[in-house]
């Protein structure tokens, strides 16, 4: 088993990300450049959080034509997991591995703290070690995590079951004063219709061990650990 973490000009949770994956999962974690145009050997790669270069014009916009992500698009499509946290997220949507887009916050402002959400689904490779309808304390600092797509995109997100995480408050009531950005829908997370591909804006590196306030976000990676193990036990 082995994760990539894919560093992009102004990546910031690059390292969070690659400690969480060695020292708190305890497995074998490589970070990829962004010029990388192969990816071959990695089971699980994972896009993080913080900025990428050409950001100015659109989050996300440029870096997603970096060469490492036609590697990382085909391995998404050939059944690799791939997870983009934050900045990761918007470039997995420019990308088209993920649908819809992510605009500013709608009160203009950076927001940097932690908000709950909660879990709607655990059919993923990335939330099989958490119960649906579990709320998760996880920060978030972003200042474009407003998640938008048109009616039938959304109306396909809710009936495919790919909305995986949503804003709430601490009794899981998803309520209009709990969204922090806006979000259609109070969404924080998406997969793919294949459920693969996993996007979402809260800090789940942030939020792996208890000198950071919560524990929450550690079950994401052994998670894929878990799904990955079962997955080379078939295969052997």
């Amino acid at each position: 088993m082995k994760f990539g973490v894919v560093v992009f000009p102004g990546s910031n949770c690059d390292h969070d990300t690659y400690h969480v994956i060695s020292k708190v999962v305890g497995q074998p974690v490589n970070f990829i450049w962004h010029k990388e145009e192969n990816v071959e050997g990695y089971d699980a790669i994972i896009l993080p959080g913080g900025f990428s270069y050409g950001d100015y014009l659109r989050t996300g916009a440029i870096a997603r034509f970096s060469p490492v992500m036609r590697a990382v698009t085909n391995f998404a499509r050939s059944g690799g997991l791939v997870l983009g946290i934050c900045n990761g997220f918007q470039i997995l949507c420019e990308a088209g591995l993920l649908p819809g887009g992510l605009l500013r916050n709608r009160d203009l402002k950076f927001h940097c703290e932690h908000v709950s959400i909660r879990v709607e689904r655990t059919d993923t490779p990335f939330t099989i070690d958490y119960r649906e309808g579990e709320v998760l304390s996880i920060p978030i600092a972003h200042g474009e995590g407003n998640y938008f797509c048109d009616e039938q995109t959304l109306a396909d997100l809710e009936s495919g079951g790919q909305v995986i995480f949503r804003y709430c408050d601490i009794d899981g009531r998803i309520t209009d004063e709990a969204n922090p950005n806006g979000s259609l829908g109070n969404i924080a997370g998406i997969c793919n219709r294949e459920r693969n591909v996993l996007g979402l804006m809260p800090h789940p590196e942030r939020a792996a061990e208890s000198v950071l306030g919560s524990r929450d976000g550690r079950a994401m990676f052994f998670s894929i650990a878990d799904y990955l193990t079962e997955r080379l036990k078939k295969r052997a």
